[in-house]
């Protein structure tokens, strides 16, 4: 019996080589012959690109720089298919030639890499070649990707129709199953990349070291993008084990000043420096894969997209799944710089999922159904809590827990996330009912009614971030004999929510602070409180919503207000700038505000109050820490997929500053600060009515309209892996001179003179 495998193979890329050498042997293994179809088509190696402008011109230059090397590399990739690819003797060029036939196949075998990504192709559509249509024998999938997260639009019925025609259907990755899924109505399975379906031992037999590479002890760093968030680590690991860096090029920038540049390295060449490596830093998911293969200690790096949705990432997809998902460098559990690697518990998670991706493989080739092997008893596992790029850090699983089994942790973000004692732990599921990241939330009933809104009494006012709302509701509680729950900052510049009493100590809770609070404890106290009187609770949305699934009811006697919220920055950050101002000026922090109206409303300033009753003041933009706070550097990561940016508000109450006035609405109170007050529920609609405050009606798409959160959540800043990956290993000097400086004069400048739309395109380029 015979496959024939359509796959990309013949452009010099390591990774495509490699899977399809892979693929060729793990259907070998079960008794079939497996070829290539040679379809050549979009992969051009030559050395000299066509003049296209300054680019190719740059890229010419620098190949003519290091022609030999380069031409090496060319010779070693041609040999390395002659050596280990299986290749039909005629060449295609169009699937006409194809369709013509005959074939000597049994099956057409659509293989690894994203062959079904239809961007890749110069039209944009989706090649048949690639769903193997030119023929009538059987057709079968193994892990191919789409490479997208949706498919474009009026596409749909044309992949349906591709889909429909295989017998076994698999992805590579989980959104690529989500796709068959949703387009096919078929189940494929989520399989390994073919490069995981041969042994260390295997690779190792085609793997070559030649006489003047590094002989081993030095660092490899392959990146196939711009290194990133990867060069603090590169620089830790080399001045901590004093080992030399060696470049193997994926791409041609210098990655570290003294690194050894590897130009002439074919795939051979590419495993055997692998093979070799005392330690690995990569931004490339083969690059990764190869460090598991040969047990190197790695670390590795996705894009801002992939942090953001990791379970689009088939990196972080095969790392969580061999339990070494602490090896991506940007998030809050990446492992020590010198922490050892399980590599006994890592290769046998790889041998248990190598061994099911070969059961369907050999499932597939013999058409019979494929059942996937029964997983482990769920009690093996800790409960199921949001992944950590979706956790809002509400505390509702902590708090919620009855045997005290949960707490909320800081990792190297300088977040809280719940860690569970599995020693404590009963596994009765009451922190996943209460977790507000896995219930879907209801539709909101009705708009809200939006007002523009400030305070009577101008001392409460000028003491407010915008028109001093939130107190006019919490003086209504307190008058009823009731507590109000807000964030207010203690001696140490931490912040965490506490209760009030009484009026004269609601200075504390006024004003915006651009820092997550700590509730720790606070939803238990609350439910006590409500037995005996009424609570007002003040918080992020996130909150407010953790706070009603901990109660598990809307108690008639407590009133919530949530905020509009541009993101919550991390308090470790925050408690390191902090410690940074002392040190700079030798004096303790009294006090903070951060948008302080001393030069009224609309230029908020950034003002520290120390210990001997001096203060500064300067624009909070103009201030290192304002920047980065602006451009989302440091958000909790779930704040970028953030599901209250819409009008479907958790609180009674939303409350926020009402930007987006003209010059000629409300010109007396401007400088003052006027808020933006959104009723969205009866109760709240019943406490509006008694608050002493004044409010004119405005239009709630305004409001919208000039509060971007209330409609999508903010992207994060391209450099947030960077700037985590820093703030991990280096200094909190050193990181804040790297990130917190004014931006470039060419990037100031094309701020102030670029659209929006335009702005919006580069920020989703960088975001990719």
């Amino acid at each position: 019996m015979k496959a024939g495998l359509v796959t990309f193979y013949h452009i010099h890329h390591y990774g495509a080589l490699l899977q399809a050498a892979a693929t060729e042997r793990a259907v070998e293994r079960f008794g079939w012959d497996c070829e290539i179809i040679d379809y050549f088509v979009n992969q051009d190696n030559a050395l000299f690109k066509r003049p296209t402008g300054l680019g190719s011109a740059a890229h010419d230059a620098h190949t003519a720089l290091h022609y030999q090397a380069l031409s090496e590399r060319y010779r070693r990739f041609e040999k390395f298919s002659r050596d280990h690819l299986r290749i039909s003797d005629r060449r295609y060029g169009r699937f006409d030639e194809l369709a013509e036939g005959p074939l000597p196949y049994d099956l057409i075998l659509s293989g690894s890499d994203q062959i079904w990504n239809p961007k890749i192709f110069p039209d944009g559509r989706f090649d048949p070649v690639f769903f193997g249509t030119f023929s009538q024998k059987r057709r079968i999938a193994y892990a191919p990707s789409f490479g997208v997260p949706t498919i474009p639009e009026g596409m749909q019925a044309e992949l349906k129709g591709y889909l429909d025609g295989f017998s076994h259907l698999s992805a590579r990755e989980t959104q690529g199953s989500a796709i068959i899924r949703d387009i096919a109505g078929k189940d494929a399975p989520v399989v390994l990349d073919p490069t995981l379906l041969l042994t260390a031992d295997q690779w190792a037999a085609m793997a070559d070291h030649p006489a003047n590479y590094p002989k081993g002890g030095y660092i490899l760093c392959y990146c196939i993008s711009r290194p990133g968030a990867l060069i603090p680590y590169l620089e830790r690991l080399h001045q901590e084990t004093g080992l030399p860096v060696v470049q193997l090029c994926g791409i041609r920038q210098k990655v570290h000043p003294k690194a050894k540049q590897i130009m002439d390295a074919g795939p051979a060449e590419f495993l055997g420096l692998f093979q070799n490596a005392a330690y690995v830093v990569t931004n490339s998911f083969h690059g990764t894969v190869f460090s598991v293969q040969f047990h190197r200690p790695f670390f590795t790096t996705v894009s801002p997209a992939e942090l953001s949705a990791p379970e689009r990432s088939r990196t972080v997809s095969i790392l969580s799944r061999l339990g070494l998902a602490n090896r991506v460098i940007g998030k809050g559990d990446t492992a020590e710089l010198l922490d050892p690697v399980d590599w006994e518990a890592a290769e046998a998670a790889l041998t248990a999922a190598r061994k099911d991706s070969l059961n369907y493989l050999q499932a597939a080739l013999e058409d019979r159904p494929y059942a996937p092997e029964a997983p482990l008893s769920p009690r093996s596992f800790a409960p199921k809590l949001a992944e950590r790029s979706r956790c809002t850090g509400c505390t509702a699983c902590a708090a919620g827990c009855p045997h005290d089994a949960i707490t909320m942790v800081r990792d190297k973000t300088g977040f809280d996330f719940p860690e569970v004692d599995l020693e404590k732990c009963v596994h009765c599921g009451r922190c996943t009912r209460l977790c507000p990241v896995l219930q879907e939330r209801g539709p909101a009933a009705h708009l809200p009614a939006a007002f523009a809104a400030w305070n009577r009494d101008d001392a409460v006012r000028k003491d407010s971030t915008s028109g001093g709302a939130f107190t006019a509701i919490a003086e209504y509680v307190l008058e009823g004999g009731g507590v109000v729950y807000g964030a207010a900052m203690d001696g140490h510049q931490h912040l965490r929510h506490i209760p009030c009493f009484r009026k004269e100590d609601l200075w504390r809770l006024r004003g915006a602070k651009y820092v997550q609070s700590n509730l720790d404890g606070v939803f238990r106290e609350i439910r006590e409180a409500l037995k005996t009187r009424p609570v007002l609770f003040s918080g992020t949305p996130c909150q407010v919503d953790g706070l009603y699934r901990f109660l598990g009811c809307r108690p008639e006697n407590l009133t919530t207000c949530d905020l509009v919220c541009h993101g919550v920055p991390s308090p470790g950050v925050w408690e390191d700038e902090a410690r940074f101002i002392e040190g700079n000026k030798r004096r303790r922090l009294a006090n903070v505000r951060f948008r302080n109206k001393v030069e009224g409303w609309k230029n908020s300033h950034f003002t520290a109050v120390y210990d001997d009753g001096t203060a500064d003041s300067a624009p909070l933009f103009a201030t290192g820490f304002g920047r980065a706070f602006g451009r989302a550097l440091f958000l909790r990561q779930s704040c970028h997929g953030c599901q209250y940016t819409n009008l479907n508000r958790p609180g009674d109450f939303t409350l926020g500053d009402l930007w987006g006035l003209r010059p000629d609405e409300f010109p007396e109170q401007q400088h003052a600060g006027v808020s933006l007050l959104l009723v969205n529920t009866p109760h709240g609609s019943y406490l509006f009515d008694q608050l002493k405050l004044n409010c004119q009606p405005f239009p709630v798409e305004r409001a919208v309209a000039g509060n971007p959160r209330l409609a999508r959540p903010i992207g994060p800043a391209a450099d947030r892996a960077s700037f985590f990956a820093s703030y991990a290993v280096e200094s909190f000097e050193e990181v804040r001179r790297q990130f917190f400086r004014l931006p470039s004069l060419p990037v100031r400048a094309a701020g102030k003179l670029l659209s929006p739309e335009a702005k919006a395109k580069l920020k989703a380029k960088l975001h990719r």
